[in-house]
């Protein structure tokens, strides 16, 4: 069963966040265009690539809250995925212009989580919902507690 069209709001106080009428919680939104190389022979979206873009919905939150991925890695961090949840409810497809919306969701000493929602511009159906989790390591892969300016991005999510 497909979900209800997303509702967002817009922040006037944070560029580039919406609220969303159900439920308030606040995230972080980009856009973009499916790509051709996106599709499958039918055009659709393949199912991996609902992966990529939220990396580009997690990277697009961190590069504006001032603390990109190249800066978490220069300091000595490193966050690989460790579980990934995604479900998909209607595809995209070649040229679909499409809202990523990205929220760090639950932290933990070692651990963190991110949640996304991906609806079709136009018509905000939402085209998917899912999580990725990641586990702080140091470059050697050891696991460390999430680093302080991560930690701190948590605590001063808008609320």
């Amino acid at each position: 069963m497909n979900p209800s069209p997303l509702k967002v709001k817009a922040l006037k106080a944070h560029l580039n966040y919406v609220h969303t009428q159900s439920d308030g919680l606040i995230w972080h939104v980009c856009k973009h265009r499916v790509l051709y190389a996106d599709t499958d022979c039918s055009q659709t979206v393949y199912h991996s690539n609902y992966l990529h873009y939220f990396e580009l919905g997690r990277t697009s939150l961190m590069r504006t809250a001032a603390y990109p991925y190249r800066e978490i890695e220069d300091s000595g961090y490193i966050y690989p995925i460790i579980e990934v949840g995604l479900n998909i409810y209607t595809p995209l497809h070649y040229d679909d212009m499409m809202l990523i919306y990205t929220r760090p969701s639950e932290r933990e000493r070692v651990k963190l989580r991110f949640d996304y929602i991906i609806t079709q511009e136009t018509t905000n159906t939402i085209v998917c919902e899912g999580f990725t989790r990641h586990c702080a390591t140091n470059a050697a892969g050891i696991p460390v507690a999430v680093d302080e300016k991560t930690v701190k991005l948590w605590k001063n999510f808008p609320k």
